[in-house]
């Protein structure tokens, strides 16, 4: 194609039309209620083939602030397809939208009702007794907190991708937390308070404000591609998955500068809620962390200290795939390396309960 024809798809594509349909993989739901939707991917004989294999079900644990549909962008760029494929059956909980409605949720709602709610009826539904959990970004960090805080839960395993365990390795946070010490940390706490959280708008811009460069070659990608219609169909899965980002709730946005951010709780293992305290060194299951050195959101130290933490963990095992924060979970980086690095570790699992029953 020529420049005029370049130029013909960028208007195309400015006026809202997409060169793809927009294609979920078959999934039923399993319990609708607000911010606590759980949805089962598959059909039922997929379901029956994964219940005969004795494969525990994956429970996928979105960030907050984050669509659900990070774990089903489009085909080829969806880990429960890619989990179906392999025999496993995934569910995903789904925290939806956020608004100054939902500003008393605090993560001790995500780690004491919501996480621990959803694993209970997913195995209820799957009727397994033992449930994977695989989480993206600061979702890992809620599977993280569920689990230290009910030891009792049948987790069998917490699989973390780009999950921040030490936020004084990301930058701007350390400059944030020495401008604001004259206050204590409470100019920021109080700002959040007035605004109720961080309102969906605010979470969008500074998500594509981490990657600034694909917004301004995007006009020239489309013109360069006008022809390639799986690169634009990829290009729109990405702005579709950046324009439904839900927002931050009031006190878990407070909480995430207080806890983890200004004190770094996290970074020690050891966070503490009022009168809560959870310990993460606890965990006894297997982990398993991915990082990057090209994750413009959480750097690779950060998320590479979860080494360090889980002291209590029976395994605990680090990857590092080479790709931007969203690559890491989707996309064709994700599909070559995360996705069968996961593969490995959920079938070690496998092969370590059929040798302990034989």
């Amino acid at each position: 194609m020529g420049m005029l024809d370049g130029l013909h798809m960028l208007f195309h594509l400015a006026r809202g039309n997409r060169v793809a349909e927009d294609r979920q993989t078959t999934h039923t739901t399993i319990d609708d209620r607000p911010h606590r939707v759980l949805r089962r991917y598959g059909t039922l004989a997929q379901l029956d083939a994964a219940r005969a294999a004795g494969a525990p079900a994956v429970l996928l644990i979105p960030p907050l602030a984050v669509s659900a549909r990070c774990y089903d962008l489009a085909p080829g760029m969806s880990l429960v397809e890619h989990l179906l494929d392999t025999g496993r059956v995934p569910y995903v909980v789904d925290f939806g939208d956020m608004t100054y409605a939902d500003r008393h949720l605090g993560f001790e709602d995500f780690f004491d009702d919501i996480v621990p709610g959803a694993i209970l009826a997913v195995l209820d539904d799957h009727g397994c007794d033992e449930v994977d959990l695989v989480a993206w970004s600061i979702g890992g960090t809620i599977a993280l907190m569920a689990t230290a805080a009910h030891a009792d839960l049948p987790v069998r395993s917490i699989t973390g991708i780009g999950t921040p365990l030490d936020y004084s390795r990301i930058q701007p946070y350390p400059l944030a937390k020495q401008l604001t010490k004259p206050t204590g940390g409470k100019a920021v706490t109080l700002g959040l308070r007035s605004l109720g959280g961080i309102p969906a708008p605010l979470v969008r811009i500074a998500y594509r404000a981490t990657a600034w460069q694909r917004e301004l070659r995007k006009p020239q990608y489309i013109v360069r591609n006008a022809d390639n219609l799986d690169a634009l169909a990829r290009m729109q899965v990405i702005d579709r998955f950046q324009e439904t980002m839900p927002g931050y709730p009031g006190r878990v946005a407070e909480q995430m500068w207080e806890n983890l951010i200004y004190r770094d709780e996290i970074a020690s293992g050891v966070l503490r809620f009022g009168e809560r305290t959870v310990d993460l060194t606890s965990i006894a299951a297997p982990i398993q962390l991915f990082g990057s050195h090209r994750d413009a959101i959480v750097s690779w130290p950060a998320a590479y200290h979860g080494v360090e933490i889980f002291t209590g963990s029976a395994h605990v095992e680090f990857a590092t795939v080479e790709t931007s924060h969203l690559g890491l979970l989707a996309g064709a980086d994700a599909a070559a390396f995360t996705w069968p690095r996961i593969d490995d570790f959920l079938a070690s699992l496998d092969r370590a309960v059929v040798t302990a029953d034989a």
